[in-house]
């Protein structure tokens, strides 16, 4: 399996000093796969920069040249949780380019699946707004070029980061093309995403929410992808698989409250791939998203890129939280969702 991984140090230019989302990140990421030798099973990808036109499928034009200007001027903070430094522009540009070479390099079969390793994330941002940490939402901006370059008409985007990705589902809410599946805890940042937003006009039917109550973990996770996403994802018959890889839903990432494990991580991208290898030949592409402990973040993007390589051996040496009894109501919750949505 050829494996492209997406990354370059310009991302580490968006400076963002001690916040959660920092640099760190992705040098903690890199670091592990070098010193474990993982990056020599993958073909490193350089990105490019995203075009003004490109964001522009996504992003008002006011709204690129804002956060233009705001790095232009030195940067600064965009709302309460956002923050931009000089070099945030450029880095923003290369983030969203990072997905689109991964997008570029899996549909002209370079690569079987690809992973963007990119920052700053994207899935918050809308249209017209910065938010979550999130400047341009790469992962919204892929979809778009993927379908307006390649001879594709459907796409499915999973989203397993721990917050809902309101902007990516704000892009494509009317969108038949596009099925937007997410699982999220709830009611949690930034409040969007219960389980009776399922799209509006044409795209009625083609979001999908799977709010989980905090403490859930990794039985919760795979059921819904077995029992949820599976027979969904079969009756779109997606041609290309984009996946929000965010890794805060971990057990021992501080900004949220659930109980994923890096082996439960792995066993969710595993079923993606299944599903990846049965319904549109293998095409998939990650986007990293959230995790913000950088052992469990690392860890897990090993996890992710072993899986995508074909590789059954992984390392969890975090382990798992004690295993707790079902929770009683999981199984009427799961019904309600495959009711809701004729599974």
């Amino acid at each position: 399996m050829r494996v492209g991984l997406i990354y370059d140090p310009v991302y580490l230019e968006h400076d963002t000093g001690t916040h959660v989302e920092n640099a760190q990140r992705l040098v903690t990421t890199m670091s592990h796969l070098e010193e474990n030798q993982q990056q020599d099973k993958f073909i490193l990808l350089s990105p490019r920069e995203a075009t003004v036109d490109e964001l522009s499928a996504v992003h008002a034009p006011e709204y690129i040249s804002h956060i233009q200007r705001q790095a232009e001027r030195g940067g600064g903070w965009l709302d309460t949780d956002t923050v931009m430094s000089p070099g945030s522009y450029k880095a923003a540009i290369y983030a969203a380019g990072g997905a689109l070479t991964a997008v570029d390099a899996v549909m002209n079969r370079q690569v079987n699946s690809a992973f963007a390793l990119v920052r700053p994330p994207g899935h918050h941002a809308t249209c017209w707004q910065a938010m979550g940490f999130c400047l341009f939402n790469n992962i919204a901006i892929a979809a778009k070029y993927a379908l307006a370059n390649f001879d594709i008409k459907r796409i499915l985007i999973v989203d397993f980061d721990v917050h809902h990705g309101n902007g990516t589902q704000d892009t494509f809410y009317a969108d038949p093309n596009v099925l937007y599946f997410s699982v999220h805890e709830y009611p949690f940042y930034p409040g969007t995403g219960s389980i009776d937003e399922t799209g509006a006009r044409g795209g009625e039917g083609f979001t999908v929410n799977v709010p989980l109550l905090a403490g859930w973990g990794d039985d919760e996770y795979q059921a819904v992808f077995e029992d949820i996403l599976a027979p969904i994802a079969k009756r779109f018959e997606p041609q290309l698989i984009l996946v929000s890889a965010g890794y805060d839903a971990h057990w021992a990432d501080s900004l949220a409250l659930m109980q994923v494990s890096v082996s439960g991580f792995a066993r969710l991208v595993e079923i993606i791939k299944t599903l990846a290898d049965m319904l549109c030949q293998g095409r998939m592409v990650f986007t990293l998203e959230g995790g913000y402990n950088l052992e469990a973040l690392s860890l897990s993007v090993g996890a992710t890129l072993d899986i995508l390589r074909g590789s059954r051996e992984i390392v969890d040496p975090l382990g798992k939280r004690e295993a707790k009894s079902k929770p009683v109501h999981f199984d009427n919750f799961v019904r309600m969702v495959k009711e809701m949505h004729n599974i």
